[in-house]
């Protein structure tokens, strides 16, 4: 019968295994390697950009303290949703986003436009105590991260990498990444001591700036977009 070409390759097993293997490896390889040769399937939304050299390393440490285990990055296109955290999460926000951090859980609240809608201080204080902000948060107190001087000795090999990888980061972005980042530390520092926080020298240079400066940039791309680009999930 038809079916039983195949018969005498069935009894022998080590053909037939490396048969199998080679069929699984070509195949995989079509499905895998064509994708690293792609530039991008989504065109980034106009306004949007690339991290900062200070938010990319809170980013990082956000990463580090699993932040994004009690945290979502990911605004669903459902009512109860937008209501609560505002536009829907749209394909081209996230270009630069390296991995993703669209979360799993919500153990505390999605943080994808959290950007702004809280002063610097509002956060300063978070960090060293989240229930004097909210009596009922279970959210563990990350204070020493105001102790931990942030290293940067690495930053300008990120946005090399990034780079490499097709974030627009200039040559002179890349070169100044120590120093572009110490400068908007100090701007982030002299905005919590105008809302009356007193910092110390170690703490004006600590990774709690670092995590404020990438928090107060989430969904702020997006707002500054033109009105026909940010209201497009609506209209859809």
């Amino acid at each position: 019968m038809a079916w039983k070409w195949h018969a005498p390759l069935e009894g022998k097993g080590l053909t037939f295994s490396i048969l199998t293997a080679l069929a699984i490896l070509v195949g995989g390889m079509i499905e895998l390697i064509p994708p690293y040769f792609l530039q991008g399937t989504i065109d980034p939304i106009p306004g949007v950009q690339p991290y900062t050299a200070l938010e990319l390393e809170g980013r990082d440490i956000y990463i580090r303290e699993g932040c994004v285990n009690c945290h979502s990055q990911m605004i669903r296109p459902f009512k109860t949703e937008t209501d609560r955290y505002g536009q829907y999460t749209l394909p081209g926000e996230g270009v630069y986003e390296r991995p993703f951090l669209y979360g799993s859980r919500r153990t505390g609240p999605d943080l994808s436009r959290v950007g702004g809608k809280y002063p610097n201080s509002w956060h300063w204080i978070h960090f060293r105590n989240p229930r004097e902000i909210e009596p009922r948060s279970n959210m563990p107190p990350y204070e020493f991260l105001s102790r931990s001087e942030l290293d940067l000795s690495l930053t300008q090999r990120k946005l090399e990498v990034l780079a490499s990888l097709g974030h627009p980061y200039t040559e002179a972005q890349i070169e100044g990444a120590v120093a572009d980042a110490s400068a908007q530390a100090a701007q982030v520092a002299a905005a919590l001591e105008a809302d009356g926080q007193k910092l110390g020298e170690l703490e004006r240079r600590s990774e709690t700036i670092a995590l404020i400066a990438y928090l107060q940039r989430l969904g702020r791309d997006l707002a500054q977009s033109p009105p026909a680009v940010a209201s497009a999930g609506a209209a859809q």
